[in-house]
């Protein structure tokens, strides 16, 4: 073959290979293993890879070179594949230098591919958030010093901004509340890691609701059936009576929340525990609100959320008789 034939004038080929760090090394795909055995060169320019053992390990020789988009077009000619392994930061300088290149014409550019190796898992960015709040609680002066019960009035406060999202069916806002709330589960779990009685750590906590979720829905994961919602509820309240063999209905009512959903919570328990209990009389608005949530809640009606839209109906009456806008 001469220097004027076809062949030794082909451009040849770039595989971009990029990997994420949340899979294990090594754990590539077939097309990427397919790139990689049959390249001429196999380039990365991060000598500290966390791919690169394993692909050596694999019988793949990888040269630790950060070429330029010019030197690594001038390997390509004679119709030669080279695979470029991407760093973390996916090789913008190679890849804006090569689009420059491209851009003008004038150059033989070989073949251009971008072969992902490996894909995220869905969740797979909850291994960031981890892995961040680990920083934050070593180097931040504020975060490295909170603690459980210093946090606990922040899970308050954003599990009643992510309710007033949803109630808005602003979806934005939605999202980012949701986010604000895993943060907090993720900062007590990062907390709880460093108990040195009883320490346990965010895949502990994946772990137990995990357990639960399984357990309480045998219609799902075992050879019970349900199909309607109210059997659904029905193996998940027998399922959790057994897990927790309470002596009464009310153990596990949280009575630090709002009264009227404290209430509602009561009446519902009793309810469906088909349980007589009629309610305490005396004299006061106490009892008089207690007995219109138990009526919301027979009706099917949540009495915190009905009284949050008419309170909101009042601020907008407000605002209006002030002459603002709503």
């Amino acid at each position: 073959m001469n220097a004027t034939s076809p062949e030794a004038a082909a451009p040849g080929r770039i595989v971009l290979l990029t990997t994420s760090h949340r899979v294990a090394p090594g754990l590539l795909s077939w097309p990427a293993w397919q790139a990689l055995r049959s390249a001429d060169r196999v380039l990365c320019a991060d000598g500290a890879h966390p791919q690169l053992p394993y692909l050596r390990e694999a019988g793949i020789p990888v040269d630790e070179a950060a070429p330029t988009a010019q030197e690594l077009i001038d390997t390509c000619v004679g119709g030669r594949t080279v695979v470029v392994v991407a760093t973390g930061e996916g090789e913008p300088a190679l890849t804006d230098g090569l689009a420059r290149l491209a851009g003008t014409g004038r150059v033989a550019m070989p073949e251009l591919e971008l072969l992902p190796a490996s894909y995220d898992l869905p969740g797979a960015r909850l291994l960031d958030l981890v892995q961040v709040m680990d920083r934050i609680r070593v180097e931040c002066p504020w975060s490295s010093q909170q603690t459980h019960k210093g946090l606990a009035k922040y899970g308050i406060e954003e599990a009643y901004e992510l309710v007033e999202a949803i109630e808005d069916g602003d979806r934005d806002e939605l999202r980012e509340e949701l986010g604000d709330v895993l943060l907090q589960v993720v900062f007590h779990s990062r907390i709880a890691e460093e108990d040195p009685e009883a320490p346990f750590s965010i895949d502990d906590v994946a772990g137990g609701i995990v357990t639960k979720l399984i357990h309480r829905h045998p219609h799902v994961f075992g050879d019970e059936t349900a199909t309607t919602p109210e059997e659904v509820k029905e193996h998940w309240l027998r399922t959790k009576a057994e897990e927790k063999r309470r002596e009464s209905v009310t153990e596990g009512i949280p009575l630090g929340q709002p009264g009227l959903a404290l209430a509602a919570k009561l009446a519902s328990r009793v309810r469906t525990a088909g349980l007589d209990v009629p309610l305490p009389t005396g004299d006061g608005i106490g009892y008089e609100l207690l007995a219109m949530a138990v009526r919301a809640e027979a009706a099917g009606v949540d009495p915190e959320a009905a009284l949050r839209v008419a309170a909101r109906a009042y601020r907008d009456a407000v605002r209006a008789a002030e002459g603002v806008p709503s």
